[in-house]
């Protein structure tokens, strides 16, 4: 009986030790074990997002008002005589171009033109003469189109020149007619010889418009166009 009572006995505190053991440690490494992975998750979902795109840059554009005078230096020559309409010519700018006290063009900026007609000298009646726009300007490395006004020469009218040749031809004609015959002679002598002088100046061509290089030549906007701000330094 005894050994039936310390058999159970012996069970019983048995029992009660495997109850009281500690079971915190084991939960507590379950926790621990758990927090470093919902640490690794957060940091692998941070470095999965994409960095946001930087902002695209604002281009501020600026207008040149219609009947803004632009004052150009031509590159090469242009004639009457040579040069021909659909011609294409360079030219850059004289002084810087300011709007409403800001710089839009700086002085050298470069101008693209074309020849709008050329007629060369005729024999007495007509004089050359030479029409040209420009047609686009080169900024911050982009060519925009413009439009301007026509800008045109004529040569110098050469009637004091002809009328010179032909008194000087009536002059001769009348030494010689007064030599030859007289009063008379000297009429006929003047009236040939002037026939001569116009025979001169139709067989002379008149002036010529030439403009070289560096010639200046002031165009006017016919429309307004816009531009890009200059970029400040």
């Amino acid at each position: 009986m005894k050994i039936a009572i310390t058999g159970t006995l012996l069970i019983i505190f048995a029992f009660g030790l495997v109850s009281c053991s500690p079971t915190t440690p084991e939960s507590g490494a379950d926790s621990s074990a758990a927090t470093p992975a919902s640490s690794n998750d957060s940091g692998y979902s941070s470095a999965s997002k994409p960095a946001a795109p930087p902002p695209a840059p604002v281009v501020k554009m600026l207008t040149i008002p219609a009947e803004t005078p632009l004052e150009v230096l031509l590159d090469g020559s242009l004639s009457s005589e040579k040069s021909a309409a659909g011609d294409r010519f360079e030219a850059t700018l004289a002084e810087p171009l300011v709007v409403d006290g800001t710089t839009v063009l700086e002085r050298g900026a470069r101008f693209h033109g074309r020849v709008v007609a050329a007629e060369g000298s005729g024999r007495v009646k007509g004089l050359a003469s030479i029409t040209l726009a420009l047609t686009d300007v080169v900024h911050d490395g982009k060519t925009t189109p413009i439009t301007t006004k026509n800008w045109g020469m004529e040569a110098k009218s050469t009637k004091k020149k002809d009328a010179a040749k032909i008194g000087i031809a009536a002059g001769v004609g009348t030494a010689i007619g007064a030599i030859a015959g007289g009063g008379s002679g000297a009429a006929k002598g003047a009236a040939i010889g002037g026939g001569a002088g116009t025979g001169v100046v139709l067989a002379t061509k008149g002036d010529e418009v030439e403009l070289g290089p560096e010639a200046r030549i002031k165009f006017t906007l016919e429309k307004p166009v816009e531009i890009t701000a200059p970029k400040k330094g």
